[in-house]
């Protein structure tokens, strides 16, 4: 069956109208304060759409409220240093999403003059912003009636619509784009597409959704059935791999760490992390000799004062943090430097990373 059937068969019989006027509704009167909803302003949209990816709301209000406060325009953040917008992003994790929010808003002042484009062409051609964000950014901050489907909508409307497909399949989000098509209201589709997400954040939640709050309710085929708890369906993702690592805190004679900056592509791109070993391939043994070679200076490695344990949605860091002091040698190493204690907090780490800045004041 092709889409624009299955699309078809699935709304026959569905009271868009109320479904629509229901959940508009709800929203307009029990919708949360948040900082970004107090204008529609594109920019504060898309600057929290892209914060709230993989991010629970209240995680993001005082880094939205802070990231506004150094970036308020699309001119403050285009000429802002890079590192100056990882360390407001510092703890938020997924560093490429503020990159390429970066990246975007300098095309956006360059060629369009500091205003987001309202056209879903231009729109869609700017660095990281994919089908989601720019169907959130065209229906709340434009008012046009664009699908704006992540994990949420999905989760919502597989239970509304009774969809029994894998939505960890592209074919199924691809679904459900055409379904907020046939669903969503052209007269206020930012309150339509907002009631969705909100829908999903406090009532139709991933585990116990309360069924009994719903606005929708009458209009939920899963309700109906009682397969709500059954909704949706999504295959497994693989299992996450597993590396062990020596981290190691390593002081010279003037009492400053050596830190160094992670590469400018792949995970955590251009943040500052303390040296890391990694012992499936390198013998704990064989530590000294390897860092002498890699960074020029021989180290006298101490005791273990910490082990973190850092999870990723692909891998998992295991890492046992060593204390380590500069015997000799001179340090040889690009992307490295011996920095003060007092100024290491003023570059930006990851979540993984920051676990060690205590041992700081302990050494």
């Amino acid at each position: 069956m092709k889409q624009q059937e299955r699309v078809t068969y699935i709304l026959e019989n569905f009271n868009a109208e109320a479904f629509r006027a229901h959940l508009i509704d709800w929203f307009k009167k029990e919708q949360r304060i948040l900082p970004w909803r107090e204008n529609q302003d594109p920019y504060r949209v898309w600057v929290s759409e892209i914060m709230l990816q993989q991010t629970r709301v209240d995680t993001v209000i005082p880094y939205f409220n802070n990231f506004m406060e150094q970036f308020p325009t699309t001119e403050a953040l285009a000429k802002a240093p890079e590192q100056d917008v990882l360390k407001a992003w510092e703890g938020l994790g997924y560093y490429s999403r503020a990159r390429n929010l970066q990246n975007a808003v300098r095309e956006v002042v360059e060629y369009y003059g500091g205003k987001v484009p309202h056209n879903k062409e231009q729109l869609g051609d700017l660095k990281g912003v994919g089908p989601y964000t720019k169907g959130a950014i065209l229906s709340i901050a434009y008012d046009q009636a664009e699908p704006a489907v992540d994990g949420n909508v999905m989760r919502v409307l597989s239970r509304i619509l009774l969809v029994e497909e894998d939505i960890a399949k592209a074919s199924t989000k691809n679904l459900f784009e055409y379904l907020v098509r046939g669903l969503i209201s052209k007269e206020d589709p930012s309150a339509f597409n907002q009631g969705l997400m909100e829908l999903g954040a406090i009532i139709c939640t991933p585990k116990s959704p309360s069924c009994m709050l719903c606005p929708v309710q009458d209009e939920c085929r899963a309700f109906s059935e009682g397969k709500e708890g059954e909704l949706p369906i999504k295959s497994k993702s693989k299992k996450q791999k597993k590396q062990p690592y020596v981290a190691l805190f390593i002081e010279n004679e003037e009492g400053e760490v050596l830190v160094e900056q992670r590469p400018s592509k792949g995970l955590l791109a251009s943040l500052w992390q303390y040296p890391m070993v990694p012992i499936s391939e390198i013998a704990e043994n064989d530590i000294p000799d390897w860092f002498q070679a890699e960074y020029g200076i021989t180290i006298d490695i101490g005791s273990t004062i910490d082990h973190v344990h850092h999870v990723f949605s692909h891998l998992i860091w295991d890492m046992s943090v060593k204390n380590a002091y500069v015997r000799k040698g001179t340090l040889d190493r690009e992307n490295a430097q011996f920095v003060s204690k007092d100024q290491i907090q003023k570059y930006p780490f990851p979540v993984s990373h920051q676990k060690i800045h205590k041992h700081l004041s302990f050494n």
